[in-house]
C-alpha cells in the first residue's frame, strides 16, 4: 500500500447505507458502511507499516556519505515507478477484476517486504539492495494505486465521496502521525529489520479485508477492451477534458516544490536539529497530526473558502514549513510549524482528489486517476531526487529556501491558472439514451468487419440560430473526442447553406459501440441534445465503415467503401 494513495473512498457496493440526511452529510458517514470500514481499517494498518518502513529505510542511510542524495533516493525509488506503471495500471484496473488485482499485488508486496526484513536481519542490506527493494515496493504501489482509487464509487454513494476522500486522507495522515513515532522507538530499541517485518505483516490484513469483500458484478459492456485501445481511450479522454487537465496542472505545480521538505527532512532532523531516529519520527508525526486536524476540519473549511483560495493557503502553509526547516534550529519550533504544514498538505490533497473523483465518469475513472497519480506521486519522486541533488551541490538550507520561493509562486499562479469553477459539478453518471446502431450486413462475412468508423450527422440550422449552433458544436466536439473520436470536423453544404454535417471518426466499430453502451455520460447526452434541438428537422445520422486492410478510413474525409447504416442517433 502506498502511503500517498489513501484508502478507498467513494459507491454503494456493499449493500449497506447510512440512513437519514444527517448520516448522509456527516463527515464520518462512510465509516457506517461495513465494507468501507473494513477496508479503511486494513489500509490504516498497512499505511502505518509503510511509514514505519520509510523511516527505517531513510534512517539506515542518514549517516552515509552523500546522505541528502541517498535519503532522497529512497523516496524517489518508492515513487518514480508511478511514472511508467501508473497508466498501464489504470488500464488493468478498468479492464480486470479490481478486487483480485489488488489481492495479488498485496501478496507480492508482502513478499518483497519479507525479503527486505530477512536480508536486513542477516546484515546483507547495502544501500544498493535497500534502494532496489524499495523500488520494487514502489512498483507494487504504482500498480495498485489506480485500483484502490477506482473502487471508491463502489463503496459509498456519490454524495459521500467528499467525506470519504477526507477520511482517506485522514487514514494516511493518522498513519503518518503514528507510524514514524513507532518506527523511531523500534529502530532505537530493536533494529530496522523488525520495522520491515511489521510492514510485511500489515499487507496480510489488506489481503484478508479484500478477500471478504463480496464485490458486485459490473454491468456487461460488450467485448472487453484490449490493452492498447484502452490506453488510447484513457489518454484521449484526459486530453479532451479541460477540467481534468487543470487539476493535473495544479497538482504538478504544488507537489514539485513541496517534495523538497519530504525528501530532505531526514537530513534536517539529523544534521541541523541533531535528532536521532525518534526525533525524526516526531517531526514526521507533527506533519501527520496537522494532517489529521486538517481532515477533521476540511469540510467546514471547504464550505467557507473557494477551492482556489484553499489551494493558495495550502501552498503558503507548505512554504512556511519549508522555510522554518531551512532557518530554525529549535526542534520544538520546527515541529509546531510542521503541524500547520501538515494541515496544508491535507487540504491540497483533499481538494485535488475530490475534484478529480467527481469529474471522471466510471468507464475511465481508473485511467484518469492513474494519470493523476503519475503526475502527483511521480512528481513527488522526481522532485525528491532533484532537491536531493540540489542540496548536495549547494546546501540543504539553500534547497529548502528555493522550494519555499517556488511554493509562493505556485500560490500566486492560481490567479492565472485557477481550478475551473464547474469541474466536478457535471453529471458524470453513464447513461445509454441512444439505441445501438445496427449493421445492414454481416460483419463476420464482410471485409469491413472492424475498420475505422466514420459517423456523419446532418443538421438543418436556420441562419438566425448559427451563432448558438456553432457554440453548441464546439462543446459537442470535445465530448465526441472524450468518448472515442480520433478526428472531428464540421462542414457546411456549399449548395444548401442551412445544411451542416458533423463528421467524426472512431477507430473501430467496437469502439463506437462503447460510445453507445458505456461511455456516454448524462452531461455528454445533454451536449448532443442541445445541438440537435437547434436543427429544424432533427439530426440525420449515417455510419460508414472502412474495409479492413484498405486505405480508406485514413481520416474523417475517407470512409472507404465500408458498410453503411443510416438513421438513428450517432
Amino acid at each position: 500500500m502506498t502511503a500517498q494513495a489513501g484508502p478507498p473512498a467513494g459507491g454503494t457496493g456493499d449493500g449497506g447505507s447510512a440512513s437519514g440526511k444527517d448520516a448522509e452529510s456527516s463527515a464520518w458517514a462512510p465509516l457506517r458502511l461495513p465494507t468501507y470500514r473494513t477496508l479503511w481499517c486494513a489500509q490504516l494498518g498497512s499505511n502505518v507499516g509503510t511509514w514505519m518502513q520509510t523511516v527505517g529505510a531513510q534512517w539506515m542511510l542518514v549517516h552515509q556519505p552523500n546522505a541528502p542524495t541517498l535519503t532522497s533516493l529512497v523516496q524517489a525509488a518508492s515513487l518514480l515507478p508511478v511514472l511508467f506503471l501508473s497508466l498501464p495500471a489504470g488500464v488493468l484496473a478498468d479492464v480486470l477484476d479490481r478486487r483480485r488485482l489488488l489481492i495479488a499485488l498485496s501478496v507480492a508486496m508482502a513478499a518483497v517486504s519479507t525479503a527486505l526484513a530477512v536480508l536486513t536481519a542477516a546484515g546483507l542490506t547495502t544501500p544498493t539492495v535497500l534502494i532496489a527493494l524499495v523500488f520494487l515496493m514502489g512498483c507494487g504501489s504504482a500498480l495498485s494505486g489506480p485500483g484502490w482509487q477506482a473502487i471508491q464509487p463502489e463503496l459509498v454513494p456519490r454524495a459521500q465521496i467528499p467525506a470519504a476522500a477526507a477520511l482517506g486522507s485522514l487514514n494516511v495522515n493518522l498513519a503518518r502521525a503514528v507510524g514514524p513515532a513507532l518506527a523511531g522507538v523500534l529502530v532505537a530499541a530493536t533494529g530496522t529489520d523488525v520495522v520491515f517485518g511489521i510492514n510485511a505483516a500489515s499487507f496480510l490484513g489488506v489481503v484478508a479485508a479484500l478477500a471478504v469483500w463480496h464485490r458486485a458484478m459490473a454491468p456487461a459492456g460488450g467485448a472487453p477492451e484490449r490493452m492498447r485501445s484502452a490506453l488510447s481511450a484513457g489518454t484521449r479522454y484526459v486530453r479532451n477534458a479541460p477540467g481534468v487537465r487543470r487539476v493535473l496542472l495544479r497538482a504538478a505545480l504544488f507537489v514539485l516544490p513541496a517534495s523538497a521538505l519530504w525528501g530532505l527532512l531526514p537530513v534536517v532532523s539529523s544534521q541541523r536539529l541533531h535528532q536521532g531516529a525518534g526525533g525524526y519520527g516526531l517531526l514526521l508525526g507533527a506533519l501527520g497530526v496537522g494532517a489529521i486536524a486538517g481532515a477533521v476540519t476540511v469540510k467546514r473549511v471547504r464550505a467557507a473558502l473557494d477551492r482556489n483560495v484553499l489551494l493558495a493557503l495550502s501552498s503558503a502553509a507548505f512554504a512556511a514549513g519549508s522555510a522554518v526547516a531551512a532557518l530554525v534550529t529549535q526542534p520544538a519550533v520546527v515541529a509546531l510549524v510542521l503541524v500547520m504544514t501538515g494541515a496544508g498538505w491535507l487540504y491540497a490533497l483533499s481538494t485535488l482528489n475530490t475534484t478529480l473523483q467527481l469529474a471522471l465518469p466510471s468507464w475511465v475513472r481508473a485511467r484518469g486517476l492513474a494519470v493523476y497519480l503519475m503526475v502527483f506521486m511521480g512528481g513527488q519522486g522526481v522532485g525528491s531526487l532533484v532537491w536531493g541533488l540540489v542540496a548536495n551541490a549547494t546546501s540543504t538550507r539553500a534547497a529548502l529556501l528555493a522550494a519555499t520561493a517556488l511554493l509562493l509562486l505556485t500560490a500566486a499562479s492560481l490567479a492565472v491558472w485557477p481550478m475551473h469553477a464547474r469541474t466536478g459539478t457535471f453529471d458524470r453518471d453513464v447513461v445509454a439514451p441512444w439505441p445501438e446502431p445496427m449493421l445492414a450486413f454481416d460483419r463476420t462475412a464482410d471485409d469491413a468487419a472492424d475498420g475505422p468508423v466514420l459517423v456523419e450527422v446532418t443538421y438543418e440550422v436556420p441562419v438566425e440560430r448559427l451563432p448558438e449552433f456553432r457554440a453548441a458544436m464546439a462543446a459537442l466536439a470535445v465530448s465526441r473526442r472524450r468518448t472515442g473520436a480520433s478526428h472531428w470536423s464540421l462542414y457546411r453544404d456549399a449548395e444548401q447553406p442551412t445544411t451542416w454535417v458533423e463528421a467524426f471518426q472512431v477507430p473501430s466499430w467496437q469502439e463506437h459501440l462503447r460510445q453507445h453502451e458505456s461511455r456516454l455520460t448524462a452531461y455528454d447526452a445533454e451536449l448532443a441534445a442541445r445541438a440537435g434541438a437547434l436543427s429544424t428537422t432533427g439530426p440525420r445520422v449515417r455510419h460508414l465503415i472502412a474495409p479492413v486492410g484498405r486505405a480508406g478510413g485514413a481520416g474523417p474525409h475517407q470512409a472507404g467503401r465500408g458498410g453503411r447504416h443510416e438513421g438513428g442517433p450517432p
